[in-house]
Parts: structure tokens; sequence; C-alpha cells
């Protein structure tokens, strides 16, 4: 069995690594955390020239129609370069919402504007820190209005629209609410990771519709965040993998007693853990892409592998790299605390470890309990 991509998909590889070697240097990262902008619009725009916020999305709706692999490549460039950008907002989970769960008009409304990068959208779920539970939301649609509050809220800053998980008679729905309207109140929410802000959301009578012409059924939502956790745990292996090769790279290259750092046993035990989590990760995020691309039934299993994996692999090799370039390693000058915030940041992302540890669990149970 094959379990490498495609030629032409590792030339989209190659061809996405070329693109933000480029143009998503060091010195963008840097940039973000230093200004006053939540991202780098002018990356996004480029990005969107790509095509690269379409790939997933139908061709009916001037998308490229392209597959999850293809989303899976490009997820992990991005993770590689710690792009400042809220792709994983409205790629993954905003855009994936719609083309799942929005009727014919919404469809051909949105997806659009979001295949051509023309607006950025994002999901409120979580109402207070801990797992999402979905029988206790508080916020609430009463006819076309929403009232409630969403904690954080990733890039609500720079989305136009935002995908609002509510509670209303019919039951659990999802709804679509535009951010720029009276209802809508933004207060920046201070994270590790200043590169992609975080907002608290409250709605107050705030203008919404129904995405969908039903009630949501808990377990689709479910299935769309375990998609999202496949292509997370993609992004968080070229994090890893970035963290890695600026690890080794500086212990062959810095000397102490006449010998290069990476020469000592210390050293070199630290880059081997790195690579054995790093190899593991990349084997379950393996697993989890082609679940999610050939609609397994093994999905949600293969997702919370991988997603407890790639958190491992990501914070481990991201806090081994300061270790490895010592005192300067904790220094702003220096590069290594990127992929140290992003780390972070992504761990707690649609849950933390220990929510899709559970998930795993359960999941193993499941597939037991079916054999």
């Amino acid at each position: 069995m094959n379990f490498e991509f495609s030629e032409e998909q590792q030339l989209l590889r190659e061809q996405a690594r070329g693109f933000l070697t480029e143009h998503c240097p060091t010195s963008v990262v840097r940039s973000v955390l230093d200004g006053d902008q939540d991202w780098d619009a002018s990356l996004w725009q480029k990005v969107a020239e790509m095509g690269w916020t379409a790939t997933v999305i139908s061709e009916a709706y001037g998308g490229l129609g392209l597959s999850y692999y293809e989303l899976a490549i490009i997820a992990e460039e991005m993770g590689r370069s710690a792009a400042p950008l809220p792709f994983s907002s409205s790629v993954y989970l905003a855009s994936e919402a719609i083309q799942r769960f929005g009727t014919e008009a919404q469809k051909s409304a949105w997806l659009p504007r979001l295949a051509g990068g023309e607006c950025v959208a994002t999901v409120a779920m979580a109402e207070r820190a801990g797992r999402l539970v979905f029988d206790r939301l508080e916020t609430r649609r009463s006819g076309s209005q929403l009232s409630g509050m969403k904690v954080p809220v990733a890039d609500a800053s720079v989305a136009e629209v935002a995908v609002v998980l509510a509670r209303s008679e019919a039951g659990l729905e999802a709804c679509l609410v535009p951010l720029q309207q009276a209802g809508v109140s933004l207060e920046p929410v201070l994270t590790f990771d200043a590169s992609r802000g975080h907002s608290t959301v409250t709605f107050d009578g705030a203008e919404a519709e129904v995405l969908g012409d039903c009630a949501l059924n808990p377990e689709d939502w479910e299935s769309l965040l375990d998609g999202a956790a496949v292509l997370l745990a993609w992004e968080q292996l070229g994090l890893a993998e970035t963290a890695l090769t600026q690890a080794r790279d500086y212990a062959l290259q810095r000397f102490a007693f006449g010998r290069a750092i990476g020469s000592y046993q210390a050293i070199k035990h630290k880059l081997a853990n790195m690579y054995v989590k790093n190899t593991l990760a990349r084997s379950n995020a393996y697993y989890g892409v082609w679940a999610l691309a050939e609609g397994s039934d093994e999905l949600p299993l293969a997702a919370a592998t991988a997603r407890v994996a790639a958190i491992q692999a990501s914070t481990y090799a991201a806090e081994e790299n300061i270790q490895t370039h010592g005192g300067m390693g904790f220094t702003w000058e220096f590069d290594c605390h990127f992929y140290l915030r992003r780390a972070k940041l992504l761990s707690l992302a649609i849950g933390s470890e220990a929510v899709w540890q559970d998930r795993l669990v359960s999941a193993l149970s499941a597939q037991s309990a079916a054999a």
C-alpha cells in the first residue's frame, strides 16, 4: 500500500513551499507580532490568487473542487511558515460548514466570495474555557435575532461573517451572522500568539440567518470538527518539522569547547526525540487525511489520533528548539518563539489535547464494541 502523495501532489507541495518561502519569510511574521494588525492582508490576497482558499470548494461555487489531500499539503506548508493568516478559521471550518450545511442560496451567496478570498469567515463555538457542550449553549436565536457571547473567537477581527452555534426552540443551530452590524461587538482577547487575533464576541439582538433549512445534528458538527482536526494536524506537523530543522541547523553551526554542540549526546537525544515524535505524528496525519478524503467510518478515530499526536509533536519540537538554542532561544530577536507561540495556540484550537484524548478513547471504545 502506498502511503505517499502522488507526483502531482508533491509538485503542489514544492510550489506551496517555494511561494511561502518567498512571500512569508519570518520577517512577515515578526512584522505582524510587532505591529497592531491581526494578520497580513496582502499575503492573504496572494494566497487567494494561488487558489488555496478555493481548494476543496466545489467548482459550482467558484472553487477548484480538489480533494482534502491537496488541502492537507497546503496546511502543512502554512504551518511550516507560521503564516499570520486566518486560513484555518475561514477554510477548514467556516467554508466547510457553509458547504456542508448551507442551503443552495447560502452557498451561492458566500462560497464564491470565500473561494476568491474576497472575504474571511470564522466559526464561533465556545462560550467559556473547556469543552463544547451542545446542550448547555447560552447563545440563543429568537426569530431573526441572536443574543449571547462567544469566547475566544479566532480571527473575528478580520472576518466579515461568522458561523455561530446557538440554540432555539428547534434545537441546535448554526447561524450565519455578519459581524459588521450594530448588534455585534468585539473585544480583543490576549493570547500567546498575537499573529492570530482572538476576540470576545457579544451578540445583542444581532441579525442572524439559520444555516441550512433545519436544526443541526450534533454528530454532523462533530464530523466537521474531525475534518478540521485532521487539517490542523497537518499544519502542526509542518510547524514541528520547521522547529526540528531549525534546531538541527543551529546544533551543527554552534560550537562549544571546540566541537559543534550537535556532537554532544544531550543534544543528539533532543533531536532524536523530536524526530521520533514528528514521524509518529506524520504517520497518524496520513491516516487522518485518508479517512477524511475517502469518507471512511474510521474518521472519528483517525482524527482524534492525528490531533493528539500532532499536538504532542508540535509543542515538544517547539520547546526543544528553544532549549537547543540555549539562552538566545528565549530572546525576541531569535525566531524560535514564533513556533512555540503557534504550537501553543493550535494545541487549544477546537479543543485541547485532553478533549481529543477523550474523543480518542470514545472512538476506540466504539470500534471495540462494533467488533
